[in-house]
């Protein structure tokens, strides 16, 4: 039961930058971890003296951890991309629980990327920094899938601790062809990697001998897979995790993607997902975004019917993803788009542009089908926008002023009639990625013709403006919603969205849809005798 807390958390969505339509790299990231609260990480560039220690709290759980010795150089990050467009983001696979963590480890996995993004140029940088820290210093995570990109290319880097009775890590990272698209969303997905490959693939010195000692594998060096050996798959880890990565492909891959559907239904047995698979046509970065917002529509998995989704056709459900009746264990889907998201990135790095313009970050701090993605620019944000401030609110106390509990209040709020409400959300979303990615062209031309300093200054300022239009239109948003449908009506407008009033001003009389046609039938099926009126 102890994967089922863990399984629910985050899914990362990749594209080459010649799978897609501009050049750029793209790479997603969603925090899907209940009881977080969702805020956009800061990290000013900085100069540290020799022998200068840096304290090391737990991603997670904020718990001290120890410390580690500074670099003389750390560079900017906003969120997980820093001012090179360097981006680092992951997903837990868990593993064989013997080696969850390592001895005397003192950095986990998303301080581990922190740092990662502090000190590296580069994703090849990113890389050495994650496997010299660790070595260094100790693991203290468990199994973690990496996304490792910046400007140019995107490396996949899994890595597991060695247990109680050895510091570090065992990890092996492989680079992405550039005209594919991969993800991965909590199950381990390296399996036999080139051993001799180094400009496409690298690994920890002992990452088969090691398994070797421990009993998980027995065969020739060139027939060793990470995967089975330290994260072998089950049913609940196909079933829950890798078929999010099916859904990706199966909308955007090239080719028969309904063979691998067995598999991600669960058949441990059947034929297995492609590492990565070249896309059916070359994706935008609004593809991403819209298949952050996934539930398997359209697929054997969707959960926008049924029992589970109730009277308004919710594709949510609530966790725990397991659970029992009469002592028979049963499982809830698990999509890409999630209520319990803290925040979600969807960033895009472009070689072809300075750094301080090139990585535009679109953020937001609740699951991204309930919310519109609001764009910023890592290199060139001097502060925070204060509806994304870790200050502004947090777990425990509500504010009108942090996106997080203003986008939740507005997601709670549709997700118990999603049906009739949420095509008003979506709307609004829609509208406002839409406007955003209309300016963008302009904003960035505007930006570049000013010269760097000024050019950073107009973009940091941009960042907060948009920031803060999402918020006052959630804000509109939430207010229309509760007066448009307010105790299960719905309020008479026009098609413009006027109220529609009588000549002395009060309100026609409202509409009262009741359940959906599909849900009164259901009524009468399993009810019927009992409300039944008499002839």
């Amino acid at each position: 039961m102890m994967f089922a807390e863990t399984a629910e958390a985050c899914t990362n969505l990749i594209v080459g930058k010649w799978a897609s339509s501009n050049g750029s790299v793209i790479v997603s990231y969603s925090a899907d971890d209940y009881g977080s609260y969702g805020y956009l990480f800061y990290f000013p560039r900085g100069t540290h003296k020799k022998g200068e220690m840096r304290p090391i709290y737990h991603y997670d759980t904020g718990n001290y951890m120890g410390e580690i010795e500074e670099a003389r150089e750390t560079f900017q990050v906003a969120g997980l991309t820093n001012e090179w467009q360097v981006t680092v983001t992951e997903t837990t696979f868990e593993g064989r629980e013997e080696l969850w963590e390592g001895k005397d480890g003192i950095v986990d996995y998303g301080s581990l990327m922190q740092i990662a993004l502090q000190r590296a140029r580069t994703a090849r940088e990113a890389i050495d920094v994650m496997a010299d820290i660790t070595e260094r210093y100790g693991y203290a995570s468990e199994g973690e899938t990496f996304t490792v990109a910046d400007k140019n290319e995107v490396w996949l880097m899994e890595m597991i601790g060695k247990g109680k009775e050895e510091k570090g890590a065992v990890w092996v990272a492989l680079r992405v062809p550039d005209d594919c698209i991969t993800a991965h969303a909590n199950q381990s997905r390296i399996e036999r990697f080139p051993l001799h490959d180094k400009d496409n693939c690298r690994y920890s010195r002992d990452v088969i001998s090691f398994a070797r000692r421990k009993g998980y594998f027995t065969g020739r060096d060139e027939d060793f897979s990470f995967r089975d050996a330290y994260a072998p798959a089950d049913f609940v880890s196909l079933r829950v995790c890798e078929a999010r990565v099916w859904s990706w492909f199966h909308r955007w891959g090239e080719g028969d993607m309904m063979r691998y559907l067995p598999y991600a239904m669960g058949d441990t047995e059947a034929e297995r997902l492609p590492l990565w698979v070249k896309p059916k046509r070359k994706l935008t970065c609004q593809d991403v975004k819209d298949m952050m917002r996934d539930h398997y529509e359209g697929t054997p998995l969707a959960i926008d019917s049924g029992v589970g989704a109730g009277p308004y056709r919710m594709p949510y459900r609530p966790t725990p993803l397991l659970w029992e009746v009469d002592s028979v264990r049963y499982f809830n889907e698990r999509p890409i788009s999630t209520q319990q998201t803290a925040c979600v990135y969807v960033a895009e790095m472009r070689a072809w542009m300075p750094d301080w313009a090139g990585a535009c970050l679109w953020y937001g701090n609740d699951d991204a089908n309930m919310i519109p993605l609001v764009p910023l620019y890592p290199g060139s944000l001097q502060s925070v926008p204060e509806c994304f401030h870790p200050n502004t609110g947090d777990a425990f106390n509500f504010s009108f002023r942090s996106a997080y509990w203003l986008q939740n209040w507005v997601s709670n709020t549709v997700y118990g009639r999603y049906c009739q409400l949420f095509p008003e959300l979506a709307s609004e979303r829609d509208r406002l990625e839409r406007d955003w990615r209309s300016l963008q062209d302009d904003i960035e031309r505007e930006a570049l013709a000013k010269g760097e300093a000024e050019g950073r200054a107009a973009l940091n300022a941009y960042s907060h403006r948009a920031a803060g239009q999402m918020m006052d239109e959630w804000m509109m948003l939430a207010q229309r919603i509760i007066v448009k449908y307010n105790d299960m009506a719905e309020k008479a407008a026009d098609a413009d969205g006027r109220w529609l009033k009588t000549p002395g001003g009060r309100p026609r009389p409202v509409v009262r849809p009741g359940y959906p046609p599909e849900w009164r039938r259901r009524i009468v099926d399993e009810e019927g005798g009992r409300y039944r009126v008499p002839e």
